[in-house]
């Protein structure tokens, strides 16, 4: 007997979902049987999405999640198209300038922080209040990454929102599950997203094949699919009774000391 889609009868949303994580999970939500509103600033690239997968299943609503406005009219436009909002996937998020401490550029600092921890919050606080309203047993994930565990694997700005973004993702937990919401976070290993391949000015093999070199696991390539897979998971019942937890998709990376390991 095959098994039901994992996700059947649920609604989700996902924020940054135009292309890389955001649309990967889109691709894999819709086809376990979630009704999807693909999110993001890039209009072009999330009507696409939409199109690959057929708009049945999932549609398309801009939203810059530093506005607030916006992620409320989002949230509003995902109970209105579908009637429901069962699972929110805040993966929406920048890199940020990258620089040295000493020459940190504050303003850019700020526009991290407004993207990656206010963004987020906002998008926690609309989905969870609609939740709640409609006392729905919700599931909230955060994309965060390694730089949330490690310094030293981010620029300064990125890795600061990412740590916050744990905190953040305890609080809400703290919280929220009182209403049966569970709050959950996905802290990657280095992905060859479109975000990362213009931040570092790399093609995707090239970004893929400078975090296999450091990786801990061998044998394997992180995609943004495997991410995909973790939310996935997080946004089902297989989840049902994980909250307040930072998943690490890092082949172990952010767990062993590498300067022993390579002298064994």
């Amino acid at each position: 007997m095959s098994k039901a889609p994992r996700l059947e009868g649920k609604v989700a949303l996902v924020t940054g979902a135009a292309s890389g994580i955001g649309a990967e999970s889109v691709r894999l939500f819709a086809s376990n049987g979630a009704l999807v509103v693909a999110a993001d600033v890039q209009d072009e690239l999330g009507h696409g999405v939409v199109e690959s997968i057929g708009s049945e299943r999932v549609s398309y609503h801009h939203c810059d999640v530093r506005d607030e406005k916006e992620v409320e009219e989002t949230v509003n436009y995902t109970l209105n198209k579908y009637g429901s909002l069962d699972v929110l996937f805040s993966n929406a998020g920048i890199i940020g300038p990258i620089s040295s401490i000493l020459e940190l550029d504050i303003q850019g600092f700020h526009n991290t922080m407004a993207t990656n921890v206010v963004g987020v919050a906002s998008t926690i606080k609309h989905a969870s209040r609609a939740m709640v309203a409609r006392n729905i047993r919700g599931s909230i994930i955060c994309t965060t990454s390694v730089s949330a565990s490690l310094g030293g694997t981010g620029p300064h700005a990125y890795t600061t929102s990412k740590h916050a973004l744990v905190g953040l993702v305890r609080s809400a937990c703290s919280e929220l599950g009182v209403h049966g919401i569970r709050v959950n976070s996905i802290s990657p290993f280095g992905v060859a997203t479109p975000l990362a391949c213009r931040a570092f000015n790399l093609e995707p093999h090239e970004v893929e094949a400078n975090s296999s070199a450091i990786a801990n696991l061998k044998g394997i390539v992180l995609k943004a699919t495997h991410i995909a897979e973790a939310a996935l998971f997080l946004a089902s019942d297989e989840s049902a009774y994980i909250s307040g937890h930072n998943l690490v998709v890092d082949g172990g990376f952010t767990v062993v000391n590498h300067s022993f390991a390579s002298k064994l």
